[in-house]
């Protein structure tokens, strides 16, 4: 079994250098064996959601090719870590791939969009988090069939969620227009109140599963709860911030 290289941050400076004032090819070929590690750690965290017939190594494949295309756009002048511009790109090209392959029923994935756009627009009409037996009604549904939905949105939820928080926390790395960077702010601003408005388990379960990439059974064990009661969380608490940002977003244009 062969061992990766060991570079130091001298090292990992020089060959940034090399890289991206000759194009040395060499140099992007180590930078790439020393950031390989960050697509396991992006990959690990997105696969563990998704259903079994999903290959892990067609994950990792999408993975390496954001990772590569992160290190050819990298602007070392701008004193980014690289790390964190790098994990987004390989969110990025994952959850690209994932949207290609279509992995949900066409008809589980319009009942998710239903039931969001309907848990979203009860948000701004009650100006609160809508009761089960509301979204029942508004959905024309018993509550056997929305708990039944409720239960199959579990992946579904967290993949869509990774790319929400992807583009709302993390903008890419460049030169952004006056406006989109102060629409970006409001957006990241709205978002850290919604969060602060969540019930302390759930702002936890956030903070660990997107700040400290643990997956649902890590969290589960370090809150004593099971793997299917973080999930559950986890996707309330999506839903509310979904719902708070929409609100945000009513009262901002009709201010």
């Amino acid at each position: 079994m062969q061992i990766a290289k060991s570079f130091s941050a001298i090292d990992i400076a020089d060959l940034w250098k090399k890289y991206k004032k000759n194009n040395d090819l060499v140099a992007r070929n180590s930078l790439i064996e020393n950031y390989l590690s960050l697509v396991n750690v992006v990959v690990g965290h997105i696969a563990y959601n998704l259903p079994a017939h999903i290959e892990r190594d067609d994950l990792i494949s999408s993975g390496f090719f954001g990772l590569m295309d992160a290190i050819a756009r990298f602007d070392i002048s701008l004193g980014v870590k690289f790390e964190t511009y790098a994990k987004n790109r390989i969110r990025g090209t994952v959850l690209d791939y994932l949207r290609s392959k279509d992995w949900l029923s066409v008809s589980l994935r319009k009942k998710i969009k239903t039931y969001e756009s309907a848990y979203t627009k009860l948000e701004v009409q009650l100006q609160r988090t809508p009761t089960k037996e509301e979204l029942a009604e508004f959905l024309s549904m018993s509550l056997k069939e929305l708990y039944n939905l409720e239960a199959n949105m579990s992946t579904a939820s967290m993949t869509s969620l990774e790319d929400y928080i992807s583009v709302e926390y993390v903008s890419d790395q460049g030169n952004d227009s006056i406006d989109k960077k102060l629409n970006r702010d409001f957006v990241k601003q709205k978002l850290k109140e919604a969060i602060e408005k969540l019930p302390p388990k759930e702002q936890l379960i956030i903070s660990l599963y997107y700040s400290e990439e643990l997956t649902l059974k890590e969290i589960g064990l370090t809150l004593n709860l099971s793997e299917a009661r973080i999930s559950q969380l986890h996707k309330r608490a999506v839903l509310r911030l979904r719902g708070y940002l929409a609100r945000s977003k009513s009262d901002f244009l009709n201010n």
